[in-house]
């Protein structure tokens, strides 16, 4: 389990006065023609100019380390994810492995992670490079940061196995994330092992881009209540944090996306304190967690939760003009009554603000795996596959799925003369029928892939339909081909 009742109890009694509140007017409206998703949010692009939508999990290996780091994720996990219509990993690294002792990195863990990305490049998955950390890191019985890169001045630790998340509020914890924050070697170490990564994989065709760290924690005040010492944490010590590490990866990589988190408690509604990072290509990675469904909770369609959350979470990105992507999200027990009623809000959401996200996690069990050891989704998982649009070339006017009526529509405006041609559609596993209107193509070239190719300047609108096992049919003036 992520979390536990008792520490998610104690988060939401002390964020409950601060959440913002739903829109009375009601959620937000389809795609607009400028934004990914959402009024005023700028779109993920690729290096054609591609509008993109990335949909994918989590691909991660906690329980190794040393030689045997990432032993636990095979090309099996990319080509069962790209079969069932998903195109975005999150893979997890280790500081604590990449660098075991100071200055020392290990080329054996860079070529394991080479690995990993070369089987995602041979299934067409993009992935991000999360620099994860769990509660700091070894020090604590943890994975993250190095145990020779953590300091506590002393300060007490007791261990809570049957609630992880509450170590983060350990005095020792939180006296970590301030010296890592404050201390000029560690800064310096830290914007090292980036630059490091940065250079060794800032060409990989997978590579997308970086996770700069996962669900970054801090140091509360005496008298402060969670929110406000996490808005204060985020604009006083994680904005500065991350404009050193962008610092770094430009030193050597001046292309691929900077994806920044805010602390995990802007899940509860909560808007968060970053400022601005100065690098034109960030994103905006926060996580998408209810304190009582990390618990194992049903979800409550009453209380709000994703209203208030898709209201906090929009406002940075606005301000900033940058695009988000939800790093993590999902729960814990999926078979709840409600939660079949979640997946389809969630999405929902998720669509109207979002270029896409990251489900937790891409593995073959229980508990938050998205397919059982067969393979197989488990229960509601399988409402997450959704035909979409990868990548759009031009503009997009409008895009939403009926999952009702198993209908997808994609509206959107074709480049100029020298712009991109090619629109890629991801089909999740099933019978669809695509239909294009305009002047345009429908190239297809496997069950769970089409190509739509626009003339310029053209007014395009994409319909695909779920359970036709007939042909492609062929656009207004011209043919589809096989």
């Amino acid at each position: 389990m992520r979390t536990t009742l008792a520490a998610t109890a104690v988060v939401a009694a002390l964020l409950a006065p601060t959440a913002a509140h739903a829109d009375p007017a009601g959620p937000a409206s389809p795609a607009s023609p400028e934004t990914s998703a959402g009024t005023g949010i700028p779109a993920l692009t690729d290096d054609r100019g591609r509008v993109l939508t990335l949909r994918g999990w989590n691909v991660g290996d906690k329980a190794h380390s040393g030689d045997a780091a990432l032993s636990a994720i095979t090309e099996k996990h990319f080509r069962d994810m790209r079969a069932k219509g998903f195109n975005l990993a999150r893979v997890l690294v280790f500081w604590d492995d990449l660098e075991p002792t100071p200055g020392r990195y290990s080329q054996a863990y860079l070529r394991k992670i080479e690995r990993v990305l070369d089987w995602a490049a041979r299934h067409d998955v993009k992935v991000v490079l999360d620099a994860h950390q769990d509660v700091f890191g070894p020090a604590f019985d943890h994975r993250g940061i190095p145990a020779w890169a953590t300091r506590t001045d002393g300060l007490p630790f007791t261990p809570h196995p049957e609630d992880w998340f509450s170590e983060y509020f350990e005095p020792a914890v939180q006296r970590a994330f301030t010296h890592l924050y404050e201390d000029e070697d560690l800064r310096l170490a830290q914007a090292r092992m980036w630059r490091v990564l940065a250079d060794r994989f800032e060409d990989h065709p997978a590579v997308l881009g970086y996770d700069l760290i996962n669900e970054p924690m801090g140091e509360l005040r005496e008298g402060e209540d969670l929110a406000t010492a996490a808005r204060r944490i985020e604009r006083d010590q994680i904005t500065p944090m991350y404009n050193r590490i962008a610092d770094a990866i430009r030193s050597v990589d001046d292309d691929n996306w900077l994806f920044v988190e805010p602390t995990p408690i802007v899940g509860e509604g909560v808007p968060t304190g970053l400022g601005r990072i100065d690098d034109p290509k960030v994103v905006y990675a926060p996580h998408f967690y209810n304190g009582g469904m990390e618990a194992g909770g049903d979800y409550d369609p009453d209380a709000g939760w994703i209203e208030n959350y898709e209201q906090a979470v929009t406002l940075y990105p606005k301000e900033y003009k940058v695009p988000v992507l939800v790093g993590e999200w999902g729960p814990l027990n999926n078979s709840r009554p409600n939660m079949n009623r979640f997946y389809r809000e969630a999405m929902a959401s998720l669509g109207r603000y979002s270029s896409g996200w990251a489900g937790w996690e891409w593995c073959y069990g229980g508990g938050y795996c998205a397919v059982d050891g067969t393979g197989a989704f488990r229960t509601n998982k399988e409402l997450t596959a959704e035909p979409y649009a990868e990548a759009v070339a031009g503009t997009v006017r409008s895009a939403a799925y009926d999952a009702a009526a198993g209908v997808y529509r994609l509206s959107y405006d074709s480049a100029g003369r020298r712009g991109p041609r090619v629109t890629e559609l991801s089909l999740p596993p099933g019978d669809w029928r695509v239909k294009v209107r305009g002047a345009a193509l429908v190239l297809r070239k496997d069950r769970g892939r089409a190509w739509v190719l626009a003339a310029p300047d053209a007014r395009v609108t994409v319909t695909v339909t779920r359970g036709s096992t007939g042909p492609l049919s062929p656009p207004a003036g011209g043919s589809a081909r096989p």
